[in-house]
């Protein structure tokens, strides 16, 4: 450690811990579904947003995910290739490509969400009292992070 520098714990700092606990909580959850339905942690979140939010486009899905639009790109196209989702040139911008869930989609998501919910009540039950509190605290951050 070079002594010209200012105090600093990098294990206590929240971006860090945040960041750090975000990809732990992702790569737990991809455990769990990704050998039965061979779908990537960048194509749940694509294959979710598309589903539970009505006329998506790839550069939607960018801002609302925080991935890379190559990476969310790939997604589409290997769920679109599974029959998953169909893209469709918007109407009103034909730059953009809007995805829209399949009904082979919409029962893959049938299977998943229940996965994604006990995975939710095992970290809620972890937290206990703390349940709550943090969701309050991670909704404040995330209305301030639209801002």
């Amino acid at each position: 450690m070079t002594k010209d520098l200012p105090d600093f714990n990098l294990e206590t700092y929240l971006p860090y811990q945040l960041t750090v606990l975000a990809a732990h909580l992702s790569a737990d959850l991809a455990q769990r579904y990704k050998s039965k339905y061979g779908i990537s942690i960048a194509e749940w979140r694509v294959l979710l947003n598309v589903g539970y939010t009505e006329n998506l486009s790839v550069r939607d899905i960018e801002k609302r995910v925080s991935l890379e639009k190559s990476k969310v790109s790939r997604a589409a196209s290997k769920l679109e290739a599974k029959g998953y989702l169909i893209k469709q040139v918007d109407a009103k911008d034909r730059r953009l490509l809007k995805l829209v869930l399949t009904p082979k989609g919409a029962e893959l998501l049938k299977d998943l969400i229940p996965i994604a919910q006990a995975f939710q009540d095992e970290l809620r039950a972890q937290l206990g009292a703390h349940s709550d509190g943090l969701s309050d605290a991670l909704n404040t951050l995330l209305a301030q992070s639209k801002r």
